[in-house]
């Protein structure tokens, strides 16, 4: 009618500003590293616990390292190199977990608040499995120059020295370790929930690396082992190491029965590596699934 103010548009609820992505993700990586450097404890159990971990696989006795017996040696095989890779492998994937499993549960009243002010999803995950992930990276190299110190290893691996590769490997464990113990942070309520998860994800690891029992050929258990990270890493580095063919088989009347996962080609590293990277990268997807439960509804974009 005349005289009438045209009716208005609902009001819409308005969502703080963002700053560009990039200077957020710099600002945070900037910020978490300053937090880590002032705990000095931190930083001295992250350099502690790979050192340990390393000098305890040192302690497995194994006269031949990584490597077949000589011919002349009367053995055929080399038990313990599967036992070796064993230590190495869980060490690096509880050191990767714990590295990450408190980091999202204990600033979760922060991240809420900072959400709701603008603070983008994507590059508060992305500070994290960068620094995070460079601290895992490191742990790795640790780990693996202190385990292989004292071990003969294969003179040349399948694209690089053979220590490399292994570490290339071990590493790569790290991270997606470590992207676990991001989706272990992201799902718990309470920090004291994190702890009783972490052991069990060691102890499910240990079960699926394919060392212990034969995992191949079994139904069911074979496809659950697919999902472990420790299953696919033993598999990268005994690759390298022709772990199929320097353990005993399982069978020992059907000694070419192996492991399809260890076959000493490049082609099956690059799978092993593969499967292993594309692992951690969904549990990133997952974990920024779980961050978006935390957060005030109109950031939930």
């Amino acid at each position: 009618q005349p005289g009438t103010l045209p009716a208005q548009p609902p009001a819409r609820a308005l969502q703080p500003k963002r700053r560009h992505w990039v200077a957020q993700l710099w600002t945070l990586i900037r910020r978490y590293l300053s937090v880590i450097a002032s705990d000095k404890g931190f930083m001295a159990l992250m350099l502690l616990l790979p050192a340990v971990l390393g000098g305890v696989s040192c302690l497995v006795p194994a006269k031949y390292g990584l490597v077949p017996p000589p011919p002349d040696s009367g053995f055929r095989y080399n038990q313990e190199s599967g036992t070796i890779l064993l230590v190495l492998v869980i060490g690096m994937s509880f050191s990767g977990a714990a590295n990450s499993v408190r980091e999202l549960i204990k600033e979760r009243v922060i991240y809420e608040r900072e959400r709701a002010t603008g603070l983008s999803r994507s590059a508060y995950l992305m500070s994290k499995v960068i620094v995070l992930g460079l601290i895992t990276a490191m742990q790795g190299a640790v780990l693996c120059a202190i385990g292989f110190s004292v071990r003969q290893l294969p003179a040349q691996g399948l694209l690089m020295p053979t220590a490399v590769e292994v570490c290339v490997v071990i590493s790569a464990l790290g991270f997606t370790s470590m992207m676990f113990g991001l989706v272990i942070s992201a799902l718990v309520r309470t920090a004291e929930k994190t702890m009783p998860l972490l052991v069990m994800f060691a102890i499910v690891q240990v079960v699926f690396t394919g060392v212990l029992f034969k995992l191949f050929s079994s139904p069911g258990i074979e496809q659950v082992g697919w999902l472990m990270p420790a299953r696919w890493a033993v598999a990268g580095a005994g690759t390298t190491l022709d772990l199929a063919h320097t353990m005993p088989p399982w069978n020992l009347d059907k000694p070419n029965e192996v492991d399809p996962l260890w076959a000493h080609t490049v082609s099956q590293w690059g799978i092993d590596l593969g499967v292993l990277v594309a692992i951690g990268l969904v549990s990133g997807f997952v974990v920024a699934r779980l961050l978006r439960r935390h957060e005030p509804d109109v950031m939930r974009d």
